[in-house]
């Protein structure tokens, strides 16, 4: 079959921590990145679980205010209310 290069941007710290581990397991990133494209192809998803990062303890505590209601603004019927509300001297 014939071979085609595609081109991917990542940030220097990952590829030379990505260049280190496929040397330690003796794979080159090219065999590497064929594997996974092979592996998705075959099963037809990424084969690894997808998450976002772990929040921090202040997004933690954010969530969970605005889970409970706490530290919310009121709703506003209009801009001219919200105006008005954002002017005022409380």
């Amino acid at each position: 079959m014939a071979q085609t290069n595609v081109n991917i941007r990542m940030d220097e710290e990952t590829k030379k921590a990505f260049d280190a581990f496929c040397a330690e397991i003796g794979l080159s990133v090219s065999s590497a990145f064929n594997i996974f494209a092979k592996t998705v192809v075959r099963e037809q998803r990424i084969p690894f679980e997808l998450t976002t990062e772990t929040p921090n303890d202040e997004t933690r505590k954010a969530i969970e205010n605005v889970r409970n209601g706490v530290g919310l603004s009121r709703g506003f019927a209009s801009v001219s209310e919200l105006m008005e509300d954002l002017y005022a001297d409380n």
